[in-house]
């Protein structure tokens, strides 16, 4: 299957497609039209200029008042490319760099920003052939686009740098030579229309949105898991309460969890308590504002990917060239960090509910194995969950509200919306672990309920999870166990 690049909008299912399909890129006619419009009209703009152009024919940032001759426009962008791949630390996973790509030749195929078409279609060529620039975490301030780790990502493009290609790092150049493809000599603006942007910051937002969607989801199937081996009630998922405080995410949540325990036998039976804790009774509540909060951070990013975010930006058709700001991240750096917020509440309450799960209530024996005190049961999970929950709390500080000014002071706010990315990446993660926890948990008591079942929909989970993880009568190596867990959850079969 293929994926045109078009001006159609690209949403977020779309890129969830492509990348789960496999999905080979090709740039429509129109995003060819595009491109070469916008390149031909600015080589005629070069011939008889009146004017400086800001990185076209200056230098860049503070040194936009040094006029550039024309006989070293080339290699000033080249320069500008070398000069700026700067990035340190650990290097970004192959996955949200093929993310990349996509959007960057993406951002680019609009036609205002003045790249070659060969250049544009580099780019499609790595993405189809899962040939992955070694990009760095490190050294971008998400304000004049992510210029450190895109200028790592165009290094390729002339024969620079380091590539990710089957399963081995190695110098571009050589790729290349085995592509038989030639080292691209950039064009007047080119190294700008490469480097500012902010591909790195939305293809991590882009990866974390997909991968929280999915934890959403997750959270509800594993909490109601956990209401039924609690022996929670249902009240709290009912409509009518919902009603009164209408809310898209809570209202959801409740419908989510009603279809979800539907047919269970242990939670149609009488309880003894009058309610339950707040990580139990308030699932609607905070699953539904996660639900909420994922819902605007999507279409914030939706609008993102779906933008020229490179300067100056050409208008052909208006014969202008303007020099702006849509480099600057601030747009999706406080959603990032907003969602960051919101993900870390979902593996929150779900480690209260593992503790509840522990705690030898309800007829649940304590840490959930038989013989406690010889065994210590799932008495440390829960250590594991609480230990990453605050390291959560650490990673969910605000990068957004910070700010250093850079470039002698004509960049002199910054969005570090990267900052907010690589953080937002870490949260992810750590909330995948802690539901995997929870549903390691989950499972172990539900088994202290039987001959009483769980709904359909439980059960069926229930079955497939101990395919990969058993039932502990005694205390076992953990570790492996957690592991399969997070794999488990990783599957969206029953979602």
């Amino acid at each position: 299957m293929t994926h045109p690049i078009s001006k159609a909008w690209l949403s977020l299912e779309r890129v969830k497609e492509i990348i789960d399909h496999h999905e080979r890129l090709v740039l429509s006619d129109e995003a060819v039209d595009a491109i070469v419009e916008c390149r031909n009209y600015l080589d005629r703009k070069m011939e008889d200029l009146d004017r400086p152009l800001y990185g076209i024919t200056t230098g860049f940032g503070s040194l936009y008042n040094v006029t550039i001759p024309p006989e070293d426009l080339s290699r000033l962008q080249h320069n500008l490319v070398v000069s700026h791949a700067c990035g340190a630390g650990e290097t970004v996973r192959p996955d949200i760099v093929k993310l990349m790509l996509l959007l960057k030749a993406q951002s680019l195929s609009y036609g205002h920003s003045g790249a070659q078409l060969v250049t544009v279609q580099r780019l499609v060529d790595m993405f189809n052939e899962d040939i992955l620039p070694v990009v760095y975490q490190q050294g971008s301030l998400g304000a004049s686009g992510d210029l450190a780790p895109l200028a790592h990502l165009a290094l390729p493009l002339i024969g620079l740098g380091e590539v990710m290609y089957r399963g081995a790092v190695r110098p571009a150049a050589e790729v290349w030579a085995e592509k038989g493809w030639e080292p691209i000599t950039l064009q007047s603006k080119e190294g700008l229309a490469l480097l500012n942007g902010t591909q790195f910051m939305s293809a991590h937002a882009v990866w974390s949105l997909l991968k929280s969607i999915r934890l959403s989801k997750w959270a509800d199937r594993i909490g109601a898991m956990s209401l039924d081996a609690y022996d929670g009630r249902i009240e709290p998922f009912l409509p009518l309460t919902h009603q009164i405080r209408p809310h898209s995410g809570q209202i959801e949540t409740g419908r989510r969890f009603m279809e979800c325990l539907e047919g269970s036998e242990l939670i149609r039976r009488p309880k003894e308590h009058v309610q339950d804790p707040y990580s139990f009774r308030c699932i609607p509540q905070v699953h539904g504002a996660v639900k909420d909060n994922i819902n605007y951070v999507k279409s914030v990013i939706e609008n993102e990917i779906n933008s020229a975010t490179d300067n100056p930006n050409i208008f052909p058709d208006e014969d202008m060239v303007i020099s702006a700001g849509n480099f600057h991240g601030e747009p999706i750096a406080i959603p990032m960090d907003a969602l960051a917020i919101a993900l870390s509440e979902l593996a929150s309450i779900s480690e209260r509910r593992t503790y509840q799960l522990i705690h030898g209530l309800r007829g649940l024996p304590k840490y959930l194995v038989a013989n406690p005190g010889l065994n210590s049961g799932f008495m440390i999970p829960q250590y594991t969950a609480a230990s990453i929950v605050s390291q959560n709390k650490g990673l969910c500080h605000p990068a957004s509200c910070d700010s250093i000014p850079s470039s002698q002071g004509q960049e002199d706010h910054v969005s570090m919306g990267s900052n907010a990315a690589t953080k937002l990446v870490r949260v992810v993660d750590n909330v995948e672990t802690v539901l995997s926890i929870e549903l390691f948990n989950a499972a172990q008591a539900l088994e202290f309920r039987r001959p009483a079942r769980s709904s359909p929909v439980i059960e069926r989970i229930f079955a497939d999870y101990r395919k990969v993880v058993p039932f502990l009568s005694d205390d076992t190596y953990m570790h492996p166990l957690i592991e399969r867990s997070v794999q488990f959850i990783r599957q969206e079969e029953y979602l």
